[in-house]
């Protein structure tokens, strides 16, 4: 998967555990999980707000982009 979520190193940056941020920004730990392991299809805007809101970040902090190893054959 080209996108890389990056949620787990600004918990540990932060010091802060997943079921403390799923609280602050009013998910489930699991629907948090699925974000944070990069098994979600999709993420709203509004948690991409409550997660930069709640870690006092970026959202470039926690995804990011990166080639597939394919695109480099064309």
């Amino acid at each position: 998967m080209p996108v890389i979520v990056d949620i787990d190193v600004m918990l540990a940056r932060r010091k802060m555990s997943v079921g403390e941020l799923a609280d602050r920004i009013g998910i489930t730990p699991t629907n948090l999980a699925v974000l944070k392991n990069g098994r979600a299809k999709a993420v709203r805007f509004t948690t991409l707000d409550a997660l930069c809101e709640a870690l006092e970040c970026q959202p470039g902090d926690l995804l990011r982009w990166v080639p597939d190893d394919a695109s480099d054959t064309f």
